[in-house]
C-alpha cells in the first residue's frame, strides 16, 4: 500500500495543480495552459493570482534600524532546519530602533584637511546595488543541504541551507517595490545587481529573478509543485515589477556560473554534475565539507564526492508548512535500503552554460535590452560578461562593470569563490582605466568579488594556485591590481557583493603628496541572508571639487502577513541561532597556520602582516550603536559619506564644467 507522502506526490505529478486552485486561477480561460508556462510568464494573458505589496511607509537605515535581541536560547547551530519551533522559542521576533547614523569618512583625504561637511554642488549620480539574491529551486535534487546540520565545519554555512531558501523570490519583490517608492522620492538613475542571482546555476532560477523584476506571474516550485495549491512559499503569484524608467545592469557571480557557487558542472563529467540537475533522483555525495577531506588552504576536492561514506544531500518538501528537509541522510540508512529516493525531474532545473546565462539577459521586458551584456565587445572570447556605461551623458562619469570570477576550466580543485582575473580581463580592465584617465571621466569598478577584505584560506580571497597551467593562472596578482587602481586617481571605488556583509574599507594612497590616488571599497551585502539589505549610492561634487559618496543600507519594507515579512523572520532566526560575524575584520597571517614556515603567495598587501590573531584592519570601520539613545542590539549594516579627493587635472576639467 502506498504511504501518503507517496501519494501526494503522484497525485501532484499527474495534476500539477488540484482541479479547483487551477479553475481559481485560470477562471475558465486557460485550460489547455501547462504549469511550465504559467510559471515563466509564457502565455499572452497572467492568471488572476494574488499581489503581495509592501508596507506604506518606506524608510532607509538612515531613519530606522531592525531591532532584536542578539542571542535567545533554545536551537543549536545543526538545528536551524527545525523551522517549527522557531515561535516557541521567541526566534525571529522584531521591532524598528533607532536610525544608523552616516558616518563620515576622510581617511582618503590629505592629512591637513579639516572640511567634513562642504556645500554639495553638484549632484551626479543616484544609483541602487543589491546583490547575492541567490534565487534557489529548494526542490532540486542536486543541493547540500544536509551537510549543514550534519558537519562542525557546516554549521555557519547557511549558505548551503537556511529556510530563508524557500521566500528568495518573494524577498526580491518586496526589495522592488521598495525601490520604486524610494525612486517616488529621489529618482533613481539606474540598478546594478552585483552578481550570485542564482543559487547553482539554474535556468529557472535565472528566469525567476528576471521575472520577478520584469513583474511576471511567479510560480516558485519545480518538478511536482507540491503544496503550489495552498504552501504560502510554493503558491503563485503576481510580482510587482521594477518600475520601467529605471534601467537596471547585471555582473557575473561565482553562483551564476559554478554548481552551488563552488565547482564547475562540467570539470569531471565522470561525476555527472550537469545531469544531477534534471535527474528524479536525489543526489548522493562524501561529506565534502569534512575534515577528512580537506587541507589547507584547499576545503573543497572535487574529486572527494565521491569518497565514502556516502550521503543523501536533501530538499525541502514542498507540501510542508515549514520547509520540512527531507531525503537526506547516510546512504546506509534503512530508509533509503529500496534505492536512492525519488523526486519529479523537471527539465527548466537545467544548469546554464556562461554564454547561455549571458543571453537569457536578452529576454526580458524591462531595459535597458541586454542589461548591459548588449555592450559587450563583440570580438571578446565566449561567455565575456565585462562591459562599461556612462549613465549620463551630461555627467563625466563611468561605470566598469567587471567579472572576477574564476575560470570554470582553470583546473583548480578548490571552491571556486576566489577573485580572479584572466589575461584578456586583466587586459580589458587596464584599457578601460587607462581610456577613463585620459577621457577625464570619474570611474567605479561594479565586480562581485570584493579585493584585500577576506582572510587567507576563506576562499574568497584573490587566487594564487602555482600548481595549474600557466595560462589558467591568476593575471595579476592583488598586489599589482591595487597599485594600477592606486594609479588611476579617477576611480572613486570599487563596489562588490559576494561575502553578504556591509563593508566599507578606505584604500588611501601610498603617497602622501597625491591623495588623489586613495579609492574605496563598498560591499553590499545578500539580499538573502541576514541583515537582507540593498545599497543605495548618491554621488556629489562638493563645493572645494572633492567628491562624496553617499551610501546607504535599506531593508526592504515588507508588510505584515506576507511571505517576504516571514523570511525576513526567518533571517533573523537564523542569525539568532547561528551567530554569524556580520563585520568581519580578519587578520591577514604572514605565513598559513602562523607556522613561520609556509610563505602564502596570496597575502593581501593592503592587511597587517601578522600572526597575531587579534590584528584587524584598521579601514574597516563600524558604526557604535551604543551611544545611541535606543541601541539596536545587532546589526550589519554601514552608511557612510566617503570623501574622495581629486586630481589637480581633474579638479580643472570640473571647474570648467560645473562653475
Amino acid at each position: 500500500m502506498r504511504d501518503e507522502k507517496t501519494k501526494r506526490t503522484e497525485e501532484a505529478m499527474v495534476d500539477q495543480l488540484s482541479r479547483r486552485e487551477f479553475l481559481k486561477y485560470s477562471a475558465g480561460s486557460f485550460a489547455a495552459m501547462s504549469l511550465s508556462s504559467f510559471a515563466f510568464g509564457a502565455v499572452s494573458a497572467a492568471p488572476k493570482v494574488q499581489k503581495y505589496p509592501i508596507r506604506a511607509r518606506v524608510t532607509t537605515t538612515l531613519e530606522e534600524m531592525i531591532s532584536f535581541p542578539k542571542t535567545l536560547p533554545g536551537l543549536s547551530k545543526p538545528q536551524i532546519a527545525e523551522v517549527e519551533q522557531y515561535s516557541k522559542f521567541g526566534y525571529g521576533n522584531w521591532t524598528l530602533g533607532s536610525p544608523l547614523p552616516l558616518m563620515p569618512r576622510t581617511d582618503l583625504m590629505p592629512a591637513n584637511y579639516g572640511n567634513a561637511s562642504p556645500t554639495r554642488k553638484a549632484k551626479f549620480i543616484n544609483f541602487f546595488t543589491f546583490s547575492d539574491i541567490h534565487i534557489t529551486d529548494k526542490e532540486a535534487p542536486n543541493q547540500l543541504i544536509y551537510f549543514q546540520q550534519a558537519e562542525r565545519f557546516a554549521y555557519n554555512n547557511t549558505s548551503i541551507y537556511s529556510p530563508v531558501m524557500m521566500y528568495t523570490t518573494h524577498v526580491l519583490d518586496a526589495a522592488i517595490q521598495t525601490v520604486n517608492a524610494l525612486h517616488k522620492k529621489n529618482r533613481f538613475d539606474f540598478g546594478l545587481s552585483l552578481g550570485d542571482t542564482c543559487n547553482s546555476t539554474s535556468y529557472n532560477e535565472l528566469r525567476w529573478y528576471m521575472d520577478v523584476i520584469d513583474g511576471k506571474v511567479i510560480t516558485p516550485s519545480s518538478g511536482a509543485h507540491l503544496g503550489a495549491d495552498s504552501i504560502d512559499y510554493q503558491k503563485p503569484y503576481q510580482a510587482a515589477g521594477l518600475d520601467k524608467s529605471i534601467p537596471w545592469y547585471q555582473t557575473m557571480g561565482n553562483h551564476d556560473h559554478f554548481c552551488i557557487g563552488s565547482f564547475p558542472v562540467d570539470a569531471n563529467p565522470a561525476l555527472g554534475i550537469r545531469q544531477s540537475y534534471v535527474a528524479d533522483t536525489v543526489w548522493s555525495m562524501a561529506n565534502i565539507l569534512a575534515p577528512n577531506l580537506r587541507t589547507f588552504p584547499v576545503l573543497f576536492n572535487i574529486e572527494g564526492m565521491t569518497a565514502n561514506p556516502q550521503f543523501y544531500t536533501g530538499v525541502i518538501d514542498g507540501s510542508s508548512p515549514f520547509g520540512k528537509v527531507i531525503h537526506a541522510g547516510p546512504t546506509s540508512d534503512a530508509a533509503f535500503a529500496a534505492g536512492a529516493p525519488k523526486v519529479a525531474a523537471d527539465p527548466d532545473r537545467r544548469s546554464l552554460r556562461r554564454t547561455e546565462w549571458r543571453e537569457e539577459f536578452f529576454k526580458t521586458t524591462s531595459k535597458p535590452v541586454g542589461h548591459g551584456f548588449n555592450l559587450v565587445d563583440k570580438n571578446s572570447q565566449p561567455g565575456f560578461t565585462c562591459y562599461s556605461f556612462v549613465p549620463n551623458s551630461k555627467i563625466p562619469l563611468k561605470v566598469i562593470v567587471l567579472d572576477d570570477t574564476q575560470r570554470e576550466d582553470d583546473g583548480s580543485k578548490d571552491i571556486h569563490g576566489h577573485g580572479y582575473l584572466d589575461a584578456p580581463r586583466w587586459a580589458w580592465l587596464q584599457a578601460e582605466l587607462a581610456k577613463g584617465q585620459a577621457d577625464n571621466q570619474l570611474m567605479v569598478v561594479a565586480a562581485h568579488i570584493p579585493i584585500a577584505v577576506a582572510p587567507i584560506g576563506s576562499e574568497m580571497e584573490w587566487w594564487n594556485e602555482p600548481n595549474i597551467a600557466p595560462e589558467y593562472q591568476n593575471a595579476v596578482s592583488l598586489a599589482d591590481l591595487i597599485k594600477t587602481l592606486q594609479n588611476t586617481p579617477n576611480l572613486l571605488m570599487w563596489m562588490a557583493g559576494h561575502r553578504h556583509l556591509n563593508t566599507v574599507k578606505a584604500f588611501p594612497s601610498t603617497d602622501p603628496a597625491k591623495p588623489e590616488q586613495g579609492f574605496w571599497e563598498v560591499e553590499t551585502s545578500s539580499l538573502r541572508d541576514f541583515p537582507q539589505q540593498f545599497r543605495t549610492f548618491e554621488i556629489y561634487l562638493n563645493s572645494d571639487y572633492s567628491i562624496s559618496i553617499v551610501t546607504v543600507n535599506v531593508d526592504p519594507a515588507v508588510a505584515e502577513g506576507t511571505p517576504a515579512a516571514k523570511s525576513r523572520k526567518y533571517a533573523i532566526a537564523v542569525q539568532q541561532i547561528v551567530q554569524n560575524d556580520l563585520s568581519q575584520n580578519f587578520p591577514n597571517y604572514l605565513t598559513a597556520g602562523g607556522t613561520g614556515k609556509l610563505p602564502v603567495p596570496s597575502m593581501d598587501p593592503t592587511r597587517p602582516q601578522s600572526d597575531d590573531p587579534n590584528a584587524t584592519d584598521p579601514t574597516i570601520k563600524y558604526v557604535d550603536l551604543s551611544k545611541a539613545p535606543a541601541p539596536v542590539p545587532l546589526h550589519g549594516s554601514y552608511n557612510a559619506e566617503l570623501f574622495k579627493q581629486l586630481s589637480p587635472q581633474m579638479i580643472s576639467v570640473l571647474k570648467a564644467k560645473f562653475r
